[in-house]
This record gives C-alpha cells, sequence and structure tokens, in this order.
C-alpha cells in the first residue's frame, strides 16, 4: 500500500491531490484527477454497463485492465475503501479495492469530492441488463434468490449493509443461476458478529429498496402480467430466512442416532458452507447441536476446487466441475485404470478435459462467459446433443456445436461494453 501526493495529470502545478492504494499501476498518475469526474474528457474512458445511483461513476482501462471511479464526498471515500478492504479477507463476494484519491484540488484552488477506484468485475452484469437480456428464463427469481445470498454472506461475515438494493449489486452467471457481489457499502458496518435486531433492520431496508425498485423496473420494461413489486421483494426476504435457518437452527437428535452429526454436515456442504466449529450438548435424553453464524463459513465447493485444480470458480460453477471431475475419475476406473487419488485426477481431469475443451473456444469469443460458465454451458450442450443422437456425443463434437449454434450469438460480457454512447450516468 502507498500514498502518493502530487500532481494531477497536465493540470497546473497548483492541482493537487493524493492516493492511497495498493500495488497502484503508474498509468494512474496520468489521470486529470484536477478536473470533476463527468467532465473528464472521453478518450479516458471506456462505456461500459452500469446500475443508476446517486453518484458519478467512470471506468477506465489501464495495461489492459478496467478499473471503476466512483466520486464520492472526503468522508465516505475513504470509509468504503477500508471497509471493502476488511472484506477482502473474508468469503463476502465484493468488488476489490484499488486506491482512493483524496485531497483533491483543481488548478483553481476548489476542491474537488474523494474518487474511490475499484477494480471492474469482469463478467458480471447490473440487474436491468439481466432483465433486460433475458440472461436467465424468469431472470428477476434468479436475481432474488442470488441477492438473499449475498445478505446471507453478509450476515455470516458480521457486515451489516444498511442500503440492500438491487443497484448497489453486481450478477454473474454461476452454472445456470447467478451470483449476487457487493458494490456499495457506504452505510455498511462490520462487526463481529450480528444481533438479530441488525439482522432484521437490513432485512426491513431490503424489502422496502427492492419494492420501489421492482416498481420502477415494472414501468421500464411494461410488465403487464401482474407480477406485484412487494411480493417480489418479499421473496428475499423468505429466501434469506429459510437459508439462515437451515445454517443456524440447532437440531436435536436421539443418543442412538449417532449419524445424525455427519449428515447434518453434509446437508451444510450441498448448500455451499463448511462448519469451523460445532457446539454439541449431551443431555439425559439427546444430543443438541447448535451451529451459530459466525461457526459457518461460505464457499465449501469454491475453495475445494481451488485446493485440486487452482481453478476459481463461482460456487455452482465448482460444484458442477467437481461433479465432473468424480465422473471423470470413475470413468477412468471403471475402463480399468488404477485407481488413483482425488487431487491426482483432478490433475487429469484438468489437463485432458478441462483445459482442451476452454482452449478450443476461439479467442475472439473467449469474453462472452467466464471460463467456467463455458464449461458448464458445454456440459449442458453436451448433454442435449447425446439425448438427441441417442448416444454420448464426444466432447469435440459438442464444443464445435456449442460455438456454432449458442456462443457465437451471445453478447460479449467480460465488460458488458454498450453498443451505443450514452450521456454519463450517476450510481
Amino acid at each position: 500500500m502507498g500514498t502518493i501526493p502530487g500532481m494531477a495529470g497536465e493540470g497546473s502545478p497548483d492541482s493537487t491531490y493524493r492516493l492511497v492504494g495498493r500495488a497502484v499501476d503508474s498509468r494512474f498518475l496520468g489521470l486529470t484527477w484536477e478536473r470533476p469526474l463527468e467532465e473528464w474528457d472521453a478518450e479516458l474512458l471506456v462505456d461500459l454497463e452500469r446500475g443508476i445511483g446517486r453518484h458519478v461513476v467512470r471506468f477506465v482501462e489501464l495495461g489492459g485492465v478496467f478499473y471503476a471511479l466512483k466520486e464520492l464526498p472526503a468522508p465516505i471515500a475513504q470509509r468504503e475503501y477500508r471497509l471493502l478492504g476488511h472484506l477482502e479477507g473474508t468469503s463476502v463476494p465484493a468488488v476489490e479495492p484499488i486506491a482512493v484519491v483524496t485531497d483533491r484540488h483543481a488548478a483553481n484552488g476548489e476542491e474537488l469530492p474523494e474518487i474511490l477506484i475499484t477494480r471492474y468485475l469482469e463478467y458480471s452484469l447490473p440487474f436491468r441488463t439481466v432483465l433486460g437480456r433475458k440472461v436467465l428464463p424468469a431472470p428477476e427469481h434468479v436475481i432474488l434468490d442470488a441477492l438473499a445470498g449475498l445478505l446471507v454472506h453478509l450476515h455470516v461475515a458480521g457486515f451489516f449493509w444498511g442500503d440492500c438494493s438491487l443497484s448497489n449489486a453486481l450478477f454473474r452467471r454461476d452454472a445456470g443461476t447467478l451470483a449476487a457481489y457487493l458494490v456499495d457499502v457506504e452505510t455498511g458496518e462490520l462487526h463481529d458478529r450480528l444481533s438479530d435486531g441488525q439482522r432484521r433492520h437490513d432485512l426491513d431496508i431490503a424489502y422496502e429498496n427492492l419494492g420501489y425498485e421492482f416498481l420502477d423496473v415494472a414501468a421500464e420494461f411494461g410488465w403487464t402480467d401482474g407480477r406485484d413489486p412487494a411480493e417480489l421483494a418479499e421473496k428475499v426476504v423468505v429466501s434469506y430466512e429459510r437459508l439462515w435457518a437451515d445454517l443456524t437452527h440447532e437440531e436435536v437428535f436421539a443418543l442412538d442416532d449417532t449419524t445424525r452429526l455427519e449428515r447434518r454436515l453434509e446437508q451444510l456442504h450441498e448448500l455451499g458452507f463448511e462448519v469451523e466449529e460445532i457446539e454439541l450438548v449431551k443431555t439425559d435424553r439427546d444430543f443438541r447441536l447448535r451451529l451459530g453464524a459466525a461457526r459457518v463459513e461460505p464457499g465449501y465447493h469454491r475453495r475445494r476446487l481451488l485446493r485440486l485444480t487452482g481453478l476459481d470458480a463461482q460456487e455452482n460453477q465448482a460444484r458442477r466441475l467437481l461433479g465432473d471431475i468424480r465422473a471423470f475419475t470413475a470413468a477412468l476406473e471403471r475402463a480399468g485404470a488404477p485407481p488413483v487419488s482425488e487431487a491426482a485426477g483432478a490433475g487429469r481431469w484438468l489437463s485432458e478435459v478441462f483445459e482442451p475443451s476452454v482452449a478450443a473456444i476461439p479467442a475472439h469469443l473467449r469474453g462472452k462467459r467466464a471460463a467456467a460458465e463455458v464449461f458448464h454451458e458445454l456440459l449442458d450442450h453436451r448433454w442435449y446433443l447425446s439425448e438427441q443422437a441417442g448416444r454420448e456425443v464426444p466432447m469435440a463434437d459438442a464444443v464445435e456445436a456449442y460455438v456454432r449454434d449458442v456462443l457465437h450469438a451471445e453478447p460479449d460480457e467480460r465488460t458488458a461494453q454498450l453498443r451505443q454512447p450514452r450521456a454519463p450516468a450517476l450510481e
């Protein structure tokens, strides 16, 4: 991390700023920090899909990496930078903080707002883009489940959001569903743990914000099928409460039912969580298994896939890829190969199945999906083709058909660049 005071771009020597960040690209020093963000020259900017909000947001590309720049009042920008930095050490899916630019002054001495710099979240989309493109069937319900899951992850980590809304999150494809990422933490608070009252207050805020947002969405997209914005908002609360209960409820089982513990842990793994610590109380009549929110950790399948293969994927993508690794090693054994360890089987799958399949995607189409999502869709397409043909279709043939019939017509999602320029937006 470093602090760089200095002049901004080609401004007058009277224009100053202070940049605080982590291993900051020196090309940041050539940007025009002495000017309000909304007045930056177009050649410095990249026009990407973005949400609607209160603050000016622009995007830049430096050395092939995309960054989001958000102009904020002085105390808020630094606080958000620090909060995002604290969340980096947790399993909370959030944008990566890069730097904050403070003490900005124009050439005439005018004090300017601070700017928070975050790394652009590749392969992510604002919720309006998801709804407008119909990225998935019934996308509003998938979005709401993803947002509920994000809230659970935040509360498990002891984070009070304070402004949960669709506009303050981004969404990535995740093996037929969506994963939600935290973007805006202006009102956030990080605690050791949240009380039930704090969680309930966060849910109340989410319900109110989402209800108003879906009223706007209904008007914007011309919904005429009777979808109730309040009911859609309520679905987030219901989905959240169901998942929270699955994670934290006290389980009572008989003294002779000793397999119940293993079954509960397996159920948590299916939900994508693993247990860091359990509390097991034996009474005269039964066992009582207690798992507080602070004792579970999200990302079970992601961490396992990363450990076995080095691949970083979303949770459901990781679950799907781990399933294919198991199927691959089982097929090897059926073919007469000697049994191998899980790590050795995963290594062979990576070099013989995953990497050749992804590498076969033409270079100009690779920005349309993240690699793990491409492989998930390839598996689905191969299954579809095999059902049609009545036989197992080779992966090479499935890749060729997938590229030709599916991927070629899809929009690019790595940076979600706009096809037509538009006026600056607020976020």
